[in-house]
């Protein structure tokens, strides 16, 4: 065993390098999970892919390994919504929390999944603690018209581990891109997804495409897969891999802007979302537009 005869096709630089299929990528992607390869080759493999990028089909052979690896969600009486959420708040609060309560509110079952990947950041699991939502320590069905927020080591430790390199190396690997696209439910369920650059839209679809997944693909705020609450982003349906409905971007000046929280602090956005779900703000107009596409969207599995 060992991936070095991988690292050698993809760690040819920019020009060099030559793509994998879908099952060689597989076997490398599983034996970094399984950790049986050094830290010296999953440094080798993350800086070779960095460079290179990953195609769809290696993406898709990434996923398929992984997949194969996770300690799944059970599935429940309706579709679960899976918001995978890593990115955090920089400059604006983090509002996936509102998403998923909002969603939760509709009787759906919300699966919210991340981990820290910065230290600077404000991330979903503390607002959700400030929302008296406590981080899962165990894999568990989740009811209806609740939000669970499952951390990526009790999905799979080898994932854990993967994107912690980014603080060791600061660059992101393919794990980074590769949680906004695992479905960690065993049943019916609906993945909530986000790119935060244009050139990820396309490989994002290619591989949601490839996976014959159901999903909801947008441009993020800030990584995060929410609609940023000052301006409708384009969004994208699919189903079973085929896009089925489409948001186009909110063009023009905007005619007014929402009362968000003045920082990102966990304290305040979840005050916010308290205010928004008791009615007194209102939701700001791109996150409903969201949730009414992910509610279409779920009539149709």
């Amino acid at each position: 065993m060992g991936i070095a005869n991988y690292i050698k096709e993809i760690g040819r630089g920019k020009d060099g390098a030559r793509a994998l299929n879908r099952e060689q990528a597989a076997d490398l992607f599983g034996q970094v999970l399984d950790g049986t390869v050094t830290d010296l080759e999953i440094g080798a493999f993350c800086l070779a892919m960095r460079i290179k990028g990953e195609t769809a089909q290696e993406m898709a052979g990434f996923l398929d390994a992984t997949h194969q690896r996770l300690h799944r969600i059970p599935a429940s009486d309706k579709p679960v919504i899976v918001i995978p959420s890593y990115n955090g708040a920089r400059k604006l609060p983090v509002l996936t929390p509102l998403l998923a309560l909002l969603l939760a509110r509709e009787g759906l079952p919300v699966l919210v999944h991340g981990t820290a990947t910065e230290s600077s950041r404000v991330y979903t699991s503390e607002v959700l603690l400030a929302l008296d939502l406590p981080t899962q320590v165990a894999i568990e069905p989740i009811a209806s018209g609740t939000v669970a927020f499952v951390p990526t080591t009790l999905l799979n430790s080898g994932l854990q581990r993967l994107l912690e390199v980014r603080r060791v190396v600061g660059l992101r690997n393919p794990a980074h891109s590769l949680v906004k696209l695992m479905n960690p439910v065993q049943g019916k369920s609906l993945l909530v997804t986000s790119y935060t650059h244009p050139e990820y839209a396309v490989s994002m679809a290619e591989t949601l495409a490839l996976m014959g997944s159901n999903a909801l693909l947008l441009r993020g705020t800030e990584g995060e897969a929410v609609a940023d609450p000052r301006r409708t982003p384009t969004m994208q349906g699919y189903m079973a891999g085929q896009v089925v409905e489409r948001q186009e971007h909110q063009g023009g000046t905007l005619p007014s802007l929402p009362d968000l929280p003045p920082t990102t602090d966990a304290n305040l956005t979840a005050h916010y979302i308290r205010r928004v779900l008791d009615g007194q703000k209102p939701v700001p107009t791109p996150i409903a537009q969201q949730v009414a596409h992910i509610l279409h969207l779920v009539q149709a599995l």
